[in-house]
């Protein structure tokens, strides 16, 4: 029984070792490193003690293989993982500048990573408290985004909290029905955790202010849960500001990924049924430790480790 599902695609990412070095330019990559944001919030998950399955698809590869391994160490339940010859698995190139940016080159049409359906029933899934949805999932493929929808209309029926970070990739923007669908799944979502220029996209408003009231506009809405890279977290309800989150102090090797572990521990604490002051400490602990090692998945995350940090830094 799975306490936390997510659907979305899996792939690697082959990235540079170092930054400023452009995707055109001759040099070299260290990889592959199992990746996609779905397969980095439930590793995070998995890792945390909880149980997890991800629905998604993967190609009869090497690359498949090193995606699937990881998932399986960590406790994922890979059983609705599509593993198919009829396409590779999908693959990004991933390069870093040192103002920040980040340039991505992917490589995942006709990849099995987009071709996995929704359940049939909820049969195994009658225990799921959470699915987690990422805006870059939607983004891969409307008809993989169509499924999406259809596994979330299944859970809320059954009371399953949904949860969406809307996570805009503009490199993975290729049909305007996208857009329909990231707003027909944030009018569906319980928890909304965006970066500050998503929260302003999705709401229409450019004012921060106006643009968190417009979201709680949507009835479903419970928790909105702003990031904001290095100046931390807030978490807002219904009766306004209830947190505000820093960030853990390390060495950050690769941001990667931070934004996907924070979900996955945040979505944690709330399973456990902690506090919002808590379940974002939790959340920016996981953030943390992915961002001080190479590599979207590679941070030395686990309860205790997490519970150190927090302590470390929380007396």
């Amino acid at each position: 029984m799975a306490e936390i599902l997510i659907m979305g695609e899996l792939l690697v990412e082959i990235m540079r070792p170092v930054e400023d070095v452009d995707l055109y330019e001759s040099d070299y990559f260290r990889g592959p490193f199992p990746s996609g944001a779905p397969g980095i919030f439930i590793s995070t998950a998995a890792r945390l003690g909880h149980s997890t399955a991800i629905i998604s698809g993967v190609g009869k590869d090497d690359f498949g293989e090193n995606i699937m391994r990881r998932l399986k160490k960590d406790g994922v339940d890979v059983s609705r993982v599509l593993v198919t010859d009829r396409g590779n698995t999908g693959v990004a190139f991933v390069t870093y500048f040192t103002n920040g940016d980040r340039k991505f080159l992917f490589y995942m049409d006709n990849s099995p990573c987009v071709m996995a359906k929704a359940p049939e029933s909820l049969q195994g899934f009658e225990d799921t408290k959470y699915m987690h949805v990422m805006g870059c999932s939607l983004m891969s493929s409307v008809e993989f985004a169509n499924e999406i929808v259809k596994t979330i209309d299944m859970m809320q029926s059954q009371g399953t909290k949904i949860s969406f970070d809307p996570n805009v990739r503009l490199e993975m923007m290729r049909d305007p029905v996208v857009l329909k669908i990231l707003q027909d799944v944030f009018n569906k979502s319980n928890i909304l955790m965006p970066g500050v220029a998503e929260l302003k996209m999705l709401s229409g408003e450019n004012d921060l202010e106006k643009a968190i009231e417009k979201v709680f506009e949507n009835e479903n809405l419970e928790l909105l849960v702003l990031k904001n890279g290095s100046k931390g977290s807030q978490i807002y309800t219904r009766n306004g500001l209830e947190v505000e989150m820093g960030v853990y102090p390390v060495e950050q090797l690769d941001a990667t990924g931070a934004g996907d572990s924070y979900d996955g521990a945040f979505i944690c604490g709330l399973a456990e049924g902690k506090s919002l002051k808590e379940a974002a400490q939790m959340g920016a602990a996981a953030g943390a430790l992915n961002a001080a090692a190479f590599g979207p998945m590679e941070g030395n995350i686990s309860r205790e480790n997490v519970r150190e940090m927090i302590m470390k830094y929380e007396k």
